[in-house]
């Protein structure tokens, strides 16, 4: 388990308590981790998480000196990492960690109907990507995330409602492999097809922030995604794609 995350002190210990209750609900789990990189926070984030190092196991948490990004962010949680498999989600709260054992049991449906003969590729990376049928957000965080799903829908074809749900599972050394820049976490499922694999859309929850200030504003998120976009499109036109 991999939760980015920039001055969240309040939201983080509770959060990581969640996450361990999840995973030991989750039967289909023997051995787990949590990897909390805190992302330059002036809030005491990093020391929050440490705190409950000695309560928690399997708790590791990487600390960045200065801001560096949630792509950085969760880049530098994955290199961290041992598991062969990797669930990820953000640290304000918003996505429930009940919902991981949703991603698992996807995971293990998409792995019987291959060995059965299914129709589609049979091999390549997958992605198993939340999908927040219901949004708990801001009116302004709603509609510009309708316009960009929508938008870079139509332009990379990457069959994803919701890509900006950071609730996702996929494997560690598919992640690594992809190309890596500012802002890719927003573009995984077109990163993952062109890297020959496919992408799972999971009906997941989502919660309203109680806690924290929200990092979200027009000109940090949709502004400089039309800028990303139109280099993952380049990207998209000279690699390999199949499916």
């Amino acid at each position: 388990m991999v939760i980015p995350a920039h001055d969240e002190a309040e939201n983080i210990g509770p959060l990581i308590r969640e996450v361990r209750a999840a995973l030991a609900r989750a039967p289909e789990v023997a051995d787990w981790e949590i990897v909390v990189v805190d992302d330059g926070s002036d809030d005491g984030t990093g020391a929050r998480a440490t705190e409950l190092a000695c309560d928690v196991p399997h708790l590791t948490v990487v600390r960045h000196p200065r801001k560096a990004g949630q792509s950085f962010a969760l880049l530098s949680g994955v290199r961290a990492a041992t598991a062969p498999w990797i669930a990820t989600l953000d640290g304000d709260g918003q996505n429930d960690p009940a919902d991981i054992p949703g991603l698992l049991a996807a995971r293990e449906r998409e792995a019987s109907a291959r060995a059965a003969g299914a129709a589609g590729p049979a091999r390549g990376p997958l992605l198993l990507a939340g999908h927040r049928a219901t949004r708990r957000d801001t009116w302004l965080k709603r509609v510009s995330s309708r316009i960009a799903n929508g938008v870079r829908g139509r332009l990379l074809g990457d069959r994803t409602p919701d890509t900006g749900c950071g609730l996702k599972l996929f494997e560690r050394e598919a992640f690594l492999a992809l190309p890596h820049f500012d802002h890719m976490h927003r573009f995984l499922p077109a990163l993952f097809l062109r890297a020959g694999g496919r992408v799972v859309s999971v009906p997941v929850g989502h919660r309203p922030r109680t806690r924290g200030r929200s990092h979200y504003g027009v000109r940090n998120r949709l502004f400089v995604g039309i800028v990303d976009l139109f280099g993952v499109m380049w990207l998209m036109r000279r690699g390999e794609r199949t499916g």
